[in-house]
C-alpha cells in the first residue's frame, strides 16, 4: 500500500506541472504586453524624442544684429566674426568630462571653474546640444586647439558674431553696448526665442531697439550616426537677420562734438534740428568704448568704468542748474503775464537789496529792457522782473516750455525729467513757506531748478522756430510738434535779445563774419564748493535758424561765455564750412508757424 500510495503522489505532481509552466508563461507574457504597453503607449512619444535625440543633431544659427548708420548711411555699428570655445555633451560622459575640462583649461589657458559653470547652465538650456565654454578666443588659443583637436573629442572651435564699434568711444552713450545674457535673464527671456549664447543691448539704442536689431535663430537638423558622423541634412531654417537702424545723428557733426568736449573733463552736447527735432549729434564726456563689452571688459577696464568720474553717464540727460540761460525762461513769463510789455525798462545796480538780503550783479547798467538784459546778463534786472511777476508765472513758463518733464526722447530711462521747485514742492520737501529769496534766485536758474542739457535744446529750438515744442529723437520718424501759443512780441524781443548776446554782450567770441549770424545765452551755475558749471545755448542762422545747439561743462570752471561758447563755435565751423549744399540762405525769414 505504501508503494501504491507513492507511485499516485508522483502522478499527481507530474500532471500539475504543465499549469504551472503554462501559468509562468502567461505571467512572463502579460509582465512583457504590459512593459511594451507602458513603452509605447504611455512613454512612446518621449521615447521616440529621446531616440531622434541620438539620432539628430541641431547646429543653431546666429542671427546677425542689425547695423546702426548715421543718417547719411555711414555705420556707427556693426559686427566682426570671432572664434569660441563649443562642447558637444553627447559625445562627452559624465565620466569623461572632468578629465577634457581640465586640458582644455591648461590648453587654453582659462579657469577650469569657468568651464565648470558654462556647461552646467548649458546643460539646462535649450542649447544643450552645442553649449559655449569660452569666448572670444584670442587667435594663439585658436592654434593650440586645433594643434589638439583630435584628442579633445566633444570640444570644438566656431566661429561667433559679435558686435563692432568701428568709431570706438564715438556717440559711445547714445549707442549704448550689447553683453551676454545672465543666467537669471535666460529664464526670463528664453520664451521670446533667446538663447544661452544670446548678446543683449544693455544701454542707449541697443537696448532700446533691443527687438528691432536682434534677428532670430534659425538652424540646421542633421542625421548622424552612432559615431557622431553626418549622414545627411534632414532640415534647414536660416537665421533672420536683425533690421538695420537709420539715425538722425550727422557723423561729421557728431565728432565735432567729440573734439569740442576735449577742452573739459566732464560736460555734453546736443545739436538738433529746430525744425523737426532731430538730434544731430550728442555727446558725453568723459566716455567710454562699447567694444570692450564685446569681448568682455577686464578687471582694469572695468574699474576705470566705475570710477568716480562715471563715465558710463550721459550727460546730455542729466539735470544740471540752468544758471542765466533760465533768464529766456524769466523773459517769457515777464511778457506773456502782462506785467510787461516788450518795450518795458527797469533800473540795474550793482548790489541789489530786499527783505534785508543784498544780492550781486556784475554791472550797473542803468535803466534796460529785455533785450539789454539778455545780452550783458544782468541778474538785477531779473531780481526785480521775477518779483513782480512772482513765482506761480516763472514756474508756470518753464513748465510750458517743457522743463520739469522727460523731452521725449528714445532714451528714456536714462533721462532725467530735471527738477522745478515751485512753492508747493518746497512745502511738501522742504517744509518751509516759499520766501523772496527763493523767488530771486529762480529767477536767475539759482534756486531749485536742473535741467537736463537735451531740455534746453528743446527751449532754444522753441525760439529758433517760432514757437513749436519738438520731440528731440535719434531715430528718423516723423513726429508731432506742439504749439505753445507764445506771442509774436515776445518771440521778437526773445529774439533781437538773443542775437545782441552775441553782437554786443557775453558771447562775442561767436560774432565771426566766417559763420552765419548766431543768437544764444551764456551761463555760468554756481556749485559750491566746486567750480562753476559753464553753460551756452543757441542756433543759427538768427534769420532761419536749421541748427541748435547746447554746450556745458560740469564743473570746468570759467564762464559760458569762455568755456561752452567756444565749443559751440567748434561745432558751428564743422556744420557750416562743410560745403555750398549745407550752407543756409542768409537773412531769410524765419519758418511758417506749420506743424
Amino acid at each position: 500500500m505504501a508503494a501504491t500510495g507513492f507511485g499516485a503522489s508522483r502522478q499527481v505532481g507530474v500532471g500539475r506541472q504543465p499549469g504551472l509552466l503554462l501559468a509562468l508563461v502567461l505571467l512572463i507574457s502579460a509582465a512583457m504586453i504590459g512593459r511594451l504597453g507602458w513603452l509605447q503607449l504611455v512613454h512612446g512619444t518621449q521615447h521616440k524624442a529621446m531616440a531622434d535625440e541620438n539620432r539628430i543633431r541641431l547646429i543653431p544659427r546666429d542671427p546677425v544684429r542689425g547695423r546702426l548708420l548715421d543718417r547719411h548711411g555711414q555705420v556707427l555699428a556693426t559686427n566682426r566674426l570671432t572664434y569660441s570655445l563649443y562642447l558637444q555633451p553627447r559625445l562627452v560622459s559624465e565620466r569623461q568630462w572632468p578629465a577634457l575640462r581640465d586640458r582644455l583649461a591648461q590648453l587654453l589657458a582659462v579657469p577650469a571653474s569657468q568651464l565648470e559653470q558654462r556647461r552646467r547652465l548649458g546643460k539646462d538650456s535649450d542649447d544643450d546640444f552645442h553649449i559655449p565654454l569660452a569666448g572670444p578666443l584670442t587667435p594663439l588659443q585658436v592654434l593650440r586647439f586645433r594643434e589638439q583637436a583630435a584628442s579633445l573629442p566633444g570640444a570644438e572651435v566656431s566661429i561667433d558674431v559679435l558686435r563692432a564699434y568701428p568709431n570706438g568711444r564715438l556717440a559711445a552713450h547714445l549707442i549704448g553696448y550689447t553683453s551676454n545674457i545672465t543666467e537669471e535673464e535666460y529664464d526670463k527671456l528664453r520664451e521670446k526665442g533667446y538663447r544661452l549664447r544670446d548678446r543683449i543691448g544693455r544701454a542707449g539704442l541697443e537696448s532700446v531697439y533691443e527687438s528691432h536689431l536682434r534677428g532670430e535663430w534659425g538652424g540646421q537638423q542633421l542625421e548622424v550616426n552612432a559615431a557622431g558622423r553626418v549622414q545627411r541634412v534632414l532640415g534647414d531654417k536660416p537665421a533672420r537677420p536683425g533690421r538695420d537702424l537709420r539715425l538722425t545723428i550727422d557723423l561729421n557733426l557728431q565728432r565735432a562734438a567729440e573734439r569740442a568736449l576735449d577742452h573739459v573733463g566732464k560736460g555734453a552736447i546736443v545739436a538738433l534740428d529746430p525744425q523737426t527735432g532731430e538730434i544731430l549729434a550728442m555727446a558725453s564726456r568723459p566716455g567710454f568704448d562699447p567694444n570692450i563689452f564685446s569681448d568682455g571688459p577686464t578687471t582694469t577696464q572695468w574699474n576705470d568704468l566705475n570710477r568716480p568720474e562715471a563715465p558710463m553717464l550721459n550727460r546730455a540727460l542729466q539735470a544740471y542748474p540752468p544758471a542765466s540761460t533760465f533768464k529766456i525762461v524769466s523773459t517769457i513769463a515777464g511778457l506773456e503775464s502782462g506785467r510787461f510789455t516788450p518795450t518795458s525798462t527797469l533800473p540795474t545796480v550793482g548790489s541789489f537789496c530786499y527783505d534785508g538780503q543784498c544780492y550781486g550783479d556784475h554791472g550797473a547798467f542803468g535803466a534796460i529792457g529785455f533785450q539789454k538784459a539778455l545780452a550783458v546778463s544782468s541778474n538785477s534786472f531779473y531780481y526785480l522782473m521775477g518779483l513782480r511777476v512772482g513765482p506761480d508765472q516763472l514756474f508756470l513758463a518753464s513748465r510750458r516750455l517743457g522743463y520739469g518733464s522727460r523731452s521725449g526722447v528714445e532714451l528714456r530711462d536714462e533721462e532725467s525729467a530735471g527738477l522745478l521747485g515751485d512753492p508747493a514742492w518746497k512745502r511738501k520737501v522742504i517744509g518751509e513757506p516759499w520766501t523772496s529769496v527763493d523767488t530771486i534766485t529762480s529767477s536767475i536758474g539759482q534756486g531749485a531748478v536742473t535741467v537736463t542739457p537735451i531740455q534746453m535744446a528743446r527751449l532754444y529750438a522753441a525760439v529758433a522756430n517760432g514757437g513749436w515744442l519738438v520731440t528731440p529723437h535719434l531715430v528718423q520718424r516723423p513726429l508731432k510738434r506742439t504749439w505753445i501759443g507764445l506771442k509774436p512780441e515776445t518771440l521778437r524781443v526773445l529774439r533781437e535779445g538773443l542775437r545782441m548776446v552775441v553782437t554786443e554782450g557775453t558771447a562775442t567770441i561767436l560774432n565771426d563774419t566766417s559763420l552765419p549770424p548766431v543768437a544764444g545765452k551764456t551761463g555760468t551755475g554756481e556749485d559750491p564748493p566746486r567750480p562753476d558749471h559753464a553753460w551756452f545755448g543757441g542756433y543759427a542762422p538768427a534769420g532761419r535758424p536749421n541748427l541748435v545747439i547746447v554746450a556745458f561743462g560740469e564743473n570746468s570752471g570759467g564762464y559760458g561765455g569762455t568755456v561752452a561758447a567756444p565749443m559751440v563755435k567748434t561745432m558751428m565751423e564743422a556744420w557750416f564750412h562743410r560745403g555750398s549744399a549745407a550752407k543756409p540762405v542768409e537773412g531769410a525769414a524765419p519758418a511758417a508757424h506749420t506743424p
